[in-house]
Formats: structure tokens, C-alpha cells, sequence
């Protein structure tokens, strides 16, 4: 009895802890891409991510208006927490080394809300998994507002592009070309995907160069949709009224030192 006590407390019929699978340990890494507890206990480290949690920043276009660079994708979780994330490609790459091939996973991963935000992550790493985690994260951190406009008529809600527009990476160029209501999205898979991600219904698209090397056309596409905000269209020409910035503004509150206990 006394035997049959011990082994008991100890688990594992007797045979000390034990490295299996079971106990609290719980079994391998866990599914999922982070839940509700990361963001329970995130402690940010930069200015903004404190500005964030403090609720003194209240939509990330407040972050836009003043550039301010995103270092923290846990800001991108608590503006926009319907983002959706699509592995657009998965590559091996190799490295000779003296003892051979080193062959590494690259992973493209696009994430966007569909309502006027989309990003672009490219990540490498030596497992699969681990690569596309860290591209979603680069993708949070790139995410940036795309602006949409009307073809024809101005009514209801913006629906294609403002203008044409055109990005280019290697040798793929893509352009984008406005597009009646109704339309629809004329793109290779590629750039449909982007395009959908990013809140644009109709549009058209032309495509240059090498295609074929979907990292490179990815990546054109990325930078065409970024170009819409570059046009300084009749429409944006009221004047400017400028404000401070949020880290002059609140200054006093960042100068107080921060307190790390967690809740």
C-alpha cells in the first residue's frame, strides 16, 4: 500500500515525472496565433504603446496623421481586432555552407481588415510554423491605410481606387486602374487576394515583367496600393489645420515613470 501511495503522488506509475506529453505541462507548442491573454498581459516598452494603453490615442489614423512608427504589434491588435491573415506562399531557400546546404522556409503573409488597412510580411526562419508567425508579426507592424475613391458618380460608399496607380519590385510592375461599380476585382490571384484584404471591390489591374516570382509581384502590388495616398487630389486641397503632436501633447504623462506590475 505504502508503495502503491508513493507511486501516486508521483505520477507516471512510479517512475518519477515523467517526459511525456502528459501532466500540466499541457501537450506542444498550442494552436493558435495568440489569444486573449497576450493581450491581458502586454506591458508596452515605447511611448506610443503607452499612449495606446492609456486610451490617450484613440484610432490608429491618429497614428498615421503624425507618422509615427509602429514598433509594437500589439498596437495593431487593439485598433484593428478583425484583422484577417492569408499565407500567400511558403518557399524553401538554401545557403551552401561547408557542410552542405543550410535550407530555411520564407513565408509571405498578407493580413488586412477589408476595410481600407492592409499589410505585407516576409519572414525566414528554420521551421515553417515558426516563419509564419514572425511574418504575421511584420505584417501588423507594415499595415497601412489605403485609400479608396468612386468611378463615375460619387455615391453610396468608395468602392475602387482613387486614380491609377503603379508599384513596382524587381521586375513586376503592377498597375491598378479604376473600375466601374459592379465590376469586380480583374487581377490574377495574387493581387486579388491584396486587394480584397484591403477593401477594394472593383478594380482593374495590368501586370509587367516577371509574375511569375510571386514575392516580387506581391510586393509591387503592396506598393501600388500604398501609392494611393500619395496623390494630392483636388479634393484634399482644404487647408491644413496643424495640431500637436501626441508626444508634445502629453508629455507630462510620459515623463512620469511607468508602472510594470501587472494587474
Amino acid at each position: 500500500m505504502a508503495d502503491a501511495t508513493s507511486a501516486d503522488t508521483r505520477g507516471r506509475g512510479g517512475f518519477g515525472r515523467g517526459r511525456g506529453r502528459g501532466g500540466d505541462r499541457g501537450r506542444g507548442r498550442g494552436r493558435g496565433r495568440g489569444g486573449k491573454e497576450d493581450k491581458e498581459t502586454w506591458t508596452p516598452v515605447t511611448k506610443l504603446g503607452r499612449l495606446v494603453k492609456d486610451r490617450k490615442i484613440q484610432s490608429i489614423e491618429q497614428i498615421y496623421l503624425f507618422s509615427l512608427p509602429i514598433k509594437e504589434y500589439q498596437i495593431v491588435d487593439y485598433f484593428l481586432p478583425t484583422l484577417k491573415d492569408e499565407v500567400m506562399k511558403i518557399m524553401p531557400v538554401q545557403k551552401q555552407t561547408r557542410a552542405g546546404q543550410r535550407t530555411r522556409f520564407k513565408a509571405f503573409v498578407v493580413i488586412g481588415d477589408s476595410n481600407g488597412h492592409v499589410g505585407l510580411g516576409v519572414k525566414c526562419s528554420k521551421e515553417v510554423a515558426t516563419a509564419i508567425r514572425g511574418a504575421i508579426i511584420l505584417a501588423k507592424l507594415s499595415v497601412i491605410p489605403v485609400r479608396r475613391g468612386y468611378w463615375g458618380s460619387i455615391m453610396n460608399e468608395p468602392h475602387t481606387v482613387p486614380c491609377k496607380v503603379t508599384g513596382k519590385c524587381g521586375s513586376a510592375v503592377t498597375r491598378l486602374v479604376p473600375a466601374p461599380r459592379g465590376t469586380g476585382i480583374v487581377a490574377a490571384p495574387t493581387p486579388k487576394k491584396l486587394l480584397q484584404l484591403a477593401g477594394v471591390t472593383d478594380c482593374y489591374t495590368q501586370a509587367f515583367g516577371s509574375t511569375r516570382t510571386l514575392g516580387n509581384f506581391v510586393k509591387a502590388t503592396f506598393a501600388a496600393i500604398g501609392n494611393t495616398y500619395s496623390y494630392l487630389t483636388p479634393d484634399l486641397w482644404a487647408e491644413t489645420k496643424f495640431t500637436m503632436s501626441p508626444y508634445q501633447q502629453y508629455t507630462d504623462f510620459l515623463s512620469k515613470p511607468q508602472d510594470k506590475r501587472r494587474a
